[in-house]
């Protein structure tokens, strides 16, 4: 008798644990996913102002195509659907909503610019899409308890924007700080970041703030407001166009003033070449990843591989460019994450994959820098180095700054 119920017992188990695997083994698909397909829908400036970045997104597609010719993430390949949003919000939305509701996608990916992510964040949060990693650093984009299913890619604005201020404090403590920023949650971010980081000398130190709006043609008055305010120390909180003009302006007026540039302008293909190498040396800046023109990483091994990589699959793009490197990092963290999620290819999953990302490294990050993200802070970058521009060249100082403190 007891030999039955063991008998019983045995084979109840045994029909448990087959259940069990079975489901773990089922496959389970949202919209945009199949046993062969994962569609990822992205918009980008191939036009307009902001044209500077198109090549992120051509280096993005290059390196999935890559990805696909490897036999894709477990199995599957992946269509990746791209739309020219000009950098205009309102065509953003146009092209978002058909990328969820015709194109029918699994999720969007680097989405470019502050203005197009901000137009389309509430759609894609009512939706539940994930909006990963977002190409834009606006504390409204690394905010789970609101917008769950949007994550930032970039450092966060304010963040980086509050090193800039303790940085001034400590190495500057006397200077008559002077902002130029874009007129949108970009710019406002950068202002509010580095108001916070001189804390209660800001009101003294900063004595001209000047914003401009993405389509003047021109930023020249708001120099020459900076410059008679009596500014020595310059913020450029900017895109690439209007950086370079900053840069090229401030040279034409042999004016000298300590000068500090955002992360998002530091391409020295779009930005230091057109505003005059010798004009932009000294500049200041941050960054987390390896620059393809640093001698320092010639041998490193993830820098071989993106120079590798781009000499196949994006042999017309400029090697050298940060917005390459850019592209490449951002997309191999893209793939991190969707080979994470296995055979269960829901949004859910994707975001639950996303926010539990621990000491993730990748080919371009900075030796010491890695990517950690959980459920209630979604910001993929913390870590960030100085450098300053020696006229050919950025070159990394200092220790690598950690922001422990709330994404503004």
């Amino acid at each position: 008798m007891r030999k039955g119920i063991f008998h019983l017992a045995i084979g109840m188990a045994l029909a448990l644990a087959l259940s069990v695997s079975t489901a773990s083994a089922q496959k389970k698909y949202d919209t945009g996913a199949s046993d062969t397909e994962i569609k990822i829908g992205q918009t980008n400036p191939f036009s307009g102002p902001a044209s500077a970045y198109a090549t992120i997104g051509k280096t993005q597609a290059a390196y999935i195509k890559m990805i696909n010719e490897q036999g894709g993430v477990n199995g599957r390949k992946i269509n990746l659907v791209q739309y020219d949003d000009a950098y205009s919000p309102p065509k953003a939305v146009e092209q978002v909503r058909k990328l969820v509701e015709s194109d029918e996608v699994l999720l969007t990916f680097q989405l470019l610019g502050t203005p197009s992510n901000a137009a389309v964040q509430k759609y894609l949060n009512a939706k539940k899409v994930p909006q990963l990693f977002a190409a834009t650093g606006a504390s409204k984009f690394t905010d789970p308890k609101n917008f769950p299913w949007t994550m930032g890619f970039n450092p966060n604005y304010f963040v980086e924007g509050r090193i800039y201020g303790q940085y001034i404090i400590k190495e500057y403590p006397n200077a008559k700080v002077g902002v130029l920023y874009q007129n949108d949650d970009l710019g406002k971010d950068y202002l509010n970041g580095i108001k916070a980081g001189l804390g209660d000398k800001a009101a003294k130190m900063i004595v001209a703030e000047a914003s401009y709006e993405v389509s003047d043609p021109t930023i020249d008055s708001q120099i020459l407001k900076i410059k008679d305010a009596g500014a020595d120390l310059f913020f450029s909180a900017t895109t690439p166009k209007q950086a370079a003009q900053a840069i090229k302006k401030i040279h034409e007026l042999a004016w000298k003033p300590v000068h500090i540039l955002d992360i998002n302008a530091t391409s020295v293909g779009a930005v230091m070449k057109p505003a005059g190498l010798e004009a932009s040396k000294g500049v200041i800046s941050v960054n987390y990843g390896k620059d393809p023109l640093d001698p320092t990483w010639k041998d490193d091994p993830g820098m071989k591989k993106y120079f590798e990589f781009m000499a196949k699959y994006y042999p017309d793009g400029d090697k050298d460019s940060s917005f390459n490197s850019y592209g490449y990092m951002t997309t191999q963290l893209l793939i991190h994450v969707l080979k994470a999620c296995g055979d269960n290819l829901t949004r859910e999953n994707v975001l639950k994959q996303a926010t539990n990302l621990k000491n993730v490294q990748l080919d371009l990050l900075l030796p010491g820098i890695t990517v950690n993200t959980t459920p209630d802070d979604y910001r993929v970058n913390k870590q960030l180095q100085m450098m300053k521009f020696n006229g050919e060249r950025w070159e990394l100082f200092g220790p690598i700054l950690e922001d422990k403190g709330a994404a503004g």
